[in-house]
């Protein structure tokens, strides 16, 4: 089974999306979106941009 994205209203309104993996794990979670359509478009950036993202690590 494919992960999923959960797609909710958070308690002040905004919209917000979870992805999980396949074992249910929440691997990222979006910030808050002021209209569904908004959090929709992060989803499919997302969908659209990450697969061949790379990966960098930096210091802090």
């Amino acid at each position: 089974m494919a992960g999923k994205f959960e797609l909710w209203v958070d308690k002040g309104g905004d919209w917000r999306f979870n992805l999980k993996a396949s074992n249910g794990q929440v691997i990222a979670s979006s910030q808050g979106y002021a209209s569904k359509a908004s959090a929709l478009n992060g989803i499919e950036s997302i969908k659209t941009n990450a697969p061949g993202a790379e990966v960098v690590e930096i210091e802090k």
